[in-house]
């Protein structure tokens, strides 16, 4: 190639890259695939390795670039002629090109390749045209040409040539033809419409037979390129005897067409030629004349009946017509010559045809409307209409179709996406031609949507409300919180906080903590609702996403009360040694308020329900309190026979299940002046102290008798099973039925020296082998310790708190009930 045509080219290109990189810009900034075009022109056969063209350079691309978007060449042709070196960013010959191969006479001949860099995509289309070098000279396809002439021809008769053919093109084609010199012959040339070159030679002196028989010619056909190529060919001229009225066709040219899917065997055209001679002068035959050698495999013609009819299958998108030339010949071989052209009219047989160069799968789901998913490119052999193609999506999804370069496409987002509503997406790309009727081809894309934390936990609840019984063991279950988080693996995996708040002062989690994957909220602590009535804490549920999601809640724990305090006397107050009693004059009626007990329970609800009972009097016929206020009354009048000294025990009993009580003594007085009480109770301390011994030898005395007779009533139970056993016969007893009821023994002097009280209940029946034991489960009282000095009720006093704030009476009592039943 010479150096000023290549250096020509080249500045071309790089005017065009300028000239489109504007062009490219703008359509990168609405779209998100950058695209351009760029033009190189070299000459033929060049050596492999020949460089073609800086491509980094004239896209404006870096090195780093080509590799990091895995930079490729997508090319139709068959044999990939150009090779792109990523590490100098330049393009190199790769196989030998040869433009008379690659585009026979088309002219200007290119071909186009495309470039595709991906993250981001890319794409660059690249047109590399083929310029012609003169590396082949004018051929004839005979080696001699023969005429038989009459010698009557008349002056002025053409005789065709057979043509050249030279693959080359432009000026380097075939260009013009050289009869050598001589008097009979002189040599016209003439073009065809499309540039075809052929001679004829016309006879401009009568011919002699008898002088000359036989005439030998040279006919060169030279072409333009430097150095001049020719080719040459020997024309033999036989005379005869006088035939002279050469044929003539009817018409100069035959117009035809056909359609490319005509069956073979199809009838094109007849061409017809007569001849004014008579005898065997005027047989003619008819051949084509100068028709290339694959066309023989195309088209026949009859050389009797002139028919030309289809032997081979015909393409419409490689030749879209014809030209053949034909000639007609008497047996005095006089011709004429004529042109057949034949149209192929277009059938759309070809189906479009789909590629996916590039797909991204998954797509984010937070992905902007408009990010391309895939560069689609569609391609249809037919032509004009039939090549017409219209690429379409799916109407229902958000995606569409928009073309860039011609037969590429881009498939773009169109709306938002949801995963957690659609997770994937079935994209059906249809490519469908504007033949009649159209052909189409479908391709499916599977896209699936990857998960974006968009989703913040949600709680089934704002609030919640949970309830625990006070005095619950550490480390119980209260409450389960649970949130739900639509969406996908990390992003949903949520886990459970509690909010930093204060309650009471104190950080919420020295009450409550919580299972941070099940959400199981458990008591650090015991729980006393006297202390604490209500906990509000906020539950927080945070995902596994990056950046966290997270929403609250509100747990509110409500302590409900539990029967653990027992009554609390306030009155009548016990002093430390004094002795307080309450004076009834003789004179009361019935009626008369001696005093009132007045006790509390911290608890609430029924659980602080209290009521009074009178369980010891000296007299019980003189005295009463009132079930629920507590006032001791008398019941009768006062008389003299009325001991001075009278106490009394009350039992104040709350309504809890089971209950609890407390015990009070009160002394009374039934006198009508002071010194008469002081000289009564002189002795009480003497009184008391004795009666504080009594008590503790019935106390032991009970219990002693208490274990015998539980000893006893284990070993005859003991026996009657053994025997049940062993006779498996029942056994009729004779004894009588003895009942027996021990006495209730109480603490009444609050001496603390028989801190239970047990009662027993033992039945018997004549049949031993049913008897039964049953004890009944033990219940609770509290009872008040009272000095030996004093006669009223003794409480426990702090100088530092009031006794309502004490939590626990002074002395809880358990009082046992057992029951044994034996029928």
């Amino acid at each position: 190639m010479p150096f000023e045509k290549s250096n020509f080219w080249s500045i071309k290109c790089r005017l065009f890259c300028v000239s489109t990189w504007t062009f490219i810009l703008f359509l990168a900034y609405f779209t998100h695939i950058v695209s351009g075009q760029i033009r190189y022109s070299i000459a033929e056969e060049m050596k492999k390795g020949a460089l073609i063209g800086n491509l980094a350079q004239d896209l404006g691309l870096d090195l780093q670039r080509l590799r990091s978007g895995r930079v490729r060449i997508v090319t139709a042709e068959s044999i990939q002629y150009i090779e792109l070196k990523t590490d100098k960013g330049i393009l190199v010959v790769s196989e030998r090109i040869d433009r008379e191969q690659l585009c026979q006479e088309v002219t200007p001949c290119s071909f186009s390749f495309e470039v595709i860099l991906e993250n981001p995509m890319e794409l660059h289309r690249v047109t590399v045209e083929i310029n012609d070098i003169n590396d082949n000279s004018p051929m004839f396809r005979k080696d001699e040409i023969k005429f038989e002439i009459s010698e009557s021809a008349t002056l002025g008769s053409r005789f065709m040539l057979a043509s050249a053919e030279d693959a080359d093109v432009g000026n380097n084609g075939l260009q013009k033809y050289i009869l050598t010199t001589n008097d009979m012959f002189v040599l016209k040339q003439h073009s065809t419409p499309d540039g075809k070159k052929y001679a004829e030679m016309i006879l401009q002196k009568p011919l002699d037979r008898e002088n000359q028989p036989k005439i030998s010619l040279k006919l060169i056909a030279l072409d333009g390129g430097t150095p001049q190529r020719s080719g040459t060919v020997n024309i033999d001229i036989t005379v005869l005897d006088a035939n002279d009225n050469p044929p003539i066709f009817s018409q100069s040219v035959y117009v035809a067409t056909v359609m490319e899917n005509a069956a073979i065997g199809t009838c094109i055209t007849t061409v017809n030629a007569t001849d004014a001679d008579s005898g065997s002068n005027s047989l003619i035959t008819y051949r084509f004349s100068n028709m290339k050698e694959y066309l023989n495999d195309i088209f026949q013609m009859d050389e009797i009946t002139g028919v030309i009819t289809l032997v081979g299958h015909i393409d419409y998108e490689k030749d879209k017509k014809y030209e053949i030339m034909i000639e007609a010949v008497d047996q005095g071989g006089l011709t004429d010559s004529g042109k057949v052209l034949i149209d192929i009219v277009d059938v759309n047989d070809n189906a479009p045809v789909i590629n996916v160069m590039s797909f991204s799968s998954p797509v984010p789901e937070d992905a902007t409307p408009g990010t391309t998913v895939a560069i689609i490119h569609v391609k249809d052999a037919d032509s004009e209409q039939h090549g017409q193609i219209r690429c379409s999506i799916d109407n229902n999804i958000p995606f569409k179709v928009k073309s860039t370069l011609t037969n590429y496409y881009t498939l773009v987002t169109d709306s938002v996406f949801d995963r957690e509503i659609v997770p994937e997406y079935n994209i059906t790309v249809t490519a469908t031609d504007s033949g009649s009727p159209s052909l189409s081809s479908t391709t499916t894309l599977r896209l699936r949507i990857s998960d974006v934390n968009d989703n913040a936990p949600l709680f089934d609840k704002m609030s919640y409300d949970a309830y625990i019984i006070e005095n619950n063991p550490s480390g119980m279950s209260i409450f389960t919180v649970s949130a739900r988080d639509t969406d996908w693996n990390q992003n949903a995996k949520i886990s459970y906080f509690l909010e930093d708040t204060q309650v009471s002062g104190n950080p919420v989690t020295t009450f409550v903590s919580i299972n941070t994957e099940t959400g199981v909220l458990h008591a650090v602590r015991s729980f006393d609702y006297e202390q604490l009535k209500q906990l509000q804490l906020v539950v927080k549920a945070q995902d596994g996403g990056s950046p966290p999601l997270s929403s609250n809640a509100t747990v509110k724990i409500n302590i409900l009360d539990q029967n653990d305090n027992a009554p609390q006397v306030l009155y009548p107050v016990q002093t430390g040694g004094s002795l307080v009693a309450e004076m009834v004059p003789r004179s009361a009626e019935v009626g008369y308020l001696v005093t009132k007990v007045v006790a509390v329970d911290v608890d609430s609800g029924q659980n602080a329900w209290l009521s009074y009972k009178l369980q010891k009097a000296t007299d019980r016929a003189l005295f009463e309190v009132g079930l629920q206020n507590g006032e001791i009354r008398t019941i009768r009048q006062v008389t003299d026979k009325d001991a001075v000294k009278q106490r009394l025990t009350v039992v104040v009993e709350d309504n809890g299940q089971p209950s609890r009580s407390a015990t009070v003594s009160v002394n009374v007085a039934v006198a009508d002046s002071f010194p008469e009480v002081l000289s009564e109770f002189t002795d009480f301390r003497q009184d008391k102290e004795y009666n504080d011994n009594l008590t503790f030898y019935l106390v032991l005395a009970l219990a002693v008798v208490s274990f015998l007779f539980i000893t006893c009533l284990v070993v005859i139970i003991s026996v009657k099973i053994y025997r049940w056993r062993q006779s498996r016969i029942l056994y009729q007893s004779n004894l009588p039925v003895i009942p027996y009821y021990p006495p209730r023994y109480s603490d009444t002097l609050g001496t603390g020296t028989l801190p239970h009280v047990y009662n027993y209940e033992v039945c018997r029946t004549t049949d031993s082998r049913k008897s039964d034991c049953r004890f009944g489960r033990a219940g609770s009282q509290n009872v008040l310790i009272m000095e030996p000095s004093s006669t009223g009720t003794m409480q426990r006093i702090q100088s530092d708190r009031s006794i309502l704030d004490e939590p626990d009476s002074p002395l809880e009592v358990s009082v046992f009930k057992k029951k044994c039943c034996i029928y």
